[in-house]
């Protein structure tokens, strides 16, 4: 267990000896990785830019808090523990907002209880979706972002009814 924190240097390590006996100018790959990096992250920025101020703004507004009880019936009748209805919400938003629901449930409901592992199990499984969505569009010149969106929000519900259910009978 000592030695697991070695594992990221000696992968460096190994990576940068696999280059050097193929003869790769390590430090010229590198830097034109840089440069190519340098237009990505300028086109993503606007995206990112935009997701971080709507998520920002719906916390600020108690937008987000209106929209968990307007939810949370149909969450009870899908077996959606109500507790976990911020947490369903702030996740395809944000991934900070949402460790900071999270850390707020499991210190409410305790780490054993059915509404924690629902948490957990629905946290571990899914994405932030508009932060992924913003990289990936970004990146692309064809965009079909509202149908992408729609498609990932819908499986990301599913998969949370779904996780309800596994985490209910096992």
């Amino acid at each position: 267990m000592k030695y697991l924190s070695l594992i990221v240097p000696l992968i460096f390590l190994l990576s940068f000896v696999f280059a050097l006996c193929r003869k790769v100018k390590v430090y010229d790959s590198f830097t034109e990785g840089v440069k190519g990096a340098i237009p990505l992250i300028v086109s993503i920025f606007p995206y990112i830019a935009g997701v971080a101020m709507l998520t920002k703004l719906l916390e600020a507004s108690g937008l987000s808090l209106v929209i968990t009880r307007w939810i949370t019936p149909l969450f009870n009748r899908l077996g959606i523990p109500s507790e976990i209805a911020p947490l369903l919400f702030m996740k395809p938003l944000s991934g900070s907002g949402s460790i900071s629901v999270i850390t707020d449930i499991l210190d409410t409901y305790g780490v054993d209880s059915y509404v924690a592992r629902c948490a957990c199990v629905a946290y571990g499984s899914s994405e932030t979706i508009f932060y992924i969505g913003a990289v990936y569009f970004a990146g692309i010149k064809r965009k079909k972002l509202t149908l992408a969106l729609l498609i990932a929000l819908i499986s990301y519900f599913l998969s949370v009814v779904l996780c309800c259910f596994l985490c209910r009978i096992l």
